[in-house]
């Protein structure tokens, strides 16, 4: 109850305190801009420079704390992975050394590219496919109503639920697990799916395509409605059938917005790391390099310089995608 009262408390102070330097900026604007008893001449520059200056008070503090958020977590991350344990003892090239040495970092990092290929191409490919088939139906909007509920969830959240989809019970017990009692349904044995090797990465990559085909299918439905329907109209009269009309007209005219979606999903993989520690706390071949960095430096490892260099791999990783992404988007806006 404290931490509610807390929070709504903050949320109040945080909305009177932009009323009021929203109020306040702008009466100040106007005292050393007056346009009241003055001059044609004055009133004109005074509110051509108050409305160049107002812009920039309003997105002035957010550009300043973002620019502050991005580039001071990266410079700190680079100089910590130059020093020890502590953050304290400068080391060199030594944390480095210890990376492109590790075999769990070469582990972590073929799981990830792992994930990097199966995740948001299934993801992707299976909003796709949903978004095209609801849009036929009578009931498509309550199916894509069900199919994006999973985004509303946490990733812990979807990680218990799918917790109880893997489960094996042990002594003859009744597996409580859906996946395991299907087997043993239909006259097999009980796995502990999360156990098996390589195959458990599947299981785990399951989750987020689950969570992220409501995202897919969204922005793809959307993207789908905005064909022109003349174009569709004509393939029809040519004598394309439902498959070549997929294929060959309606995926080439939404290209640049599947692409912006596949990028998208793939930043997130890169980020991943809710779905593993929950599942497998990293055991079993499961490691991925987000969990990694927060096994080394919270999570009883302690050690800041190495968790800051695979900081830095997981950012050389990302940064190039989401390079491309923005100027995608961009071009998608100006139409080219």
């Amino acid at each position: 109850m404290g931490q509610l009262a807390t929070a709504l408390v903050t949320m109040i102070l945080g909305v009177m305190g932009c009323a009021a330097y929203f109020y306040g900026s702008n009466f100040l604007l106007d005292k050393i801009f007056p346009t009241k008893n003055c001059s044609a001449n004055v009133v004109t520059k005074n509110l051509r420079t108050s409305n160049a200056i107002r812009p920039w008070l309003f997105l002035g503090p957010a550009v300043l704390l973002l620019t502050f958020y991005l580039f001071y977590p990266v410079i700190e991350s680079i100089r910590l992975s130059f020093y020890g344990r502590s953050g304290e003892e400068f080391v060199g090239l030594a944390n480095y050394k210890w990376l492109f040495g590790s075999d769990e970092f070469y582990e972590s990092f073929r799981n990830n590219m792992l994930w990097l290929i199966v995740v948001p191409t299934a993801a992707t490919f299976f909003g796709l496919i949903i978004a095209t088939m609801t849009d036929r139906i009578w009931w498509g909007n309550i199916a894509k109503s069900l199919i994006f509920m999973p985004m509303a969830i946490s990733f812990v959240g979807a990680s218990v639920i799918w917790k109880f989809i893997y489960d094996f019970r042990t002594g003859g017990e009744d597996q409580i697990g859906l996946l395991n009692a299907l087997v043993v349904f239909f006259g097999g044995e009980p796995q502990t799916w999360l156990t098996i090797p390589i195959w458990n990465n599947f299981f785990l990559m399951i989750i987020l395509v689950w969570i992220q085909t409501g995202f897919a299918m969204v922005i793809l439905s959307a993207a789908l409605r905005g064909i022109p329907d003349e174009t569709i109209e004509a393939a029809v009269l040519d004598g394309a059938n439902g498959f070549q009309i997929f294929t060959k007209i309606m995926v080439p005219q939404i290209w640049g917005t599947i692409a912006v979606v596949w990028t998208t999903i793939t930043i997130l993989v890169l980020k991943v790391f809710d779905i593993v520690l929950a599942m497998t706390n990293a055991q079993w071949g499961t490691q991925v390099l987000a969990n990694q960095m927060f096994s080394w430096m919270f999570n009883g490892g302690g050690d800041f310089g190495r968790g800051a260099v695979i900081a830095l791999v997981i950012m050389v990783l990302v940064i190039p995608i989401m390079v491309w992404n923005i100027r995608r988007a961009n071009a998608e806006m100006e139409g080219r």
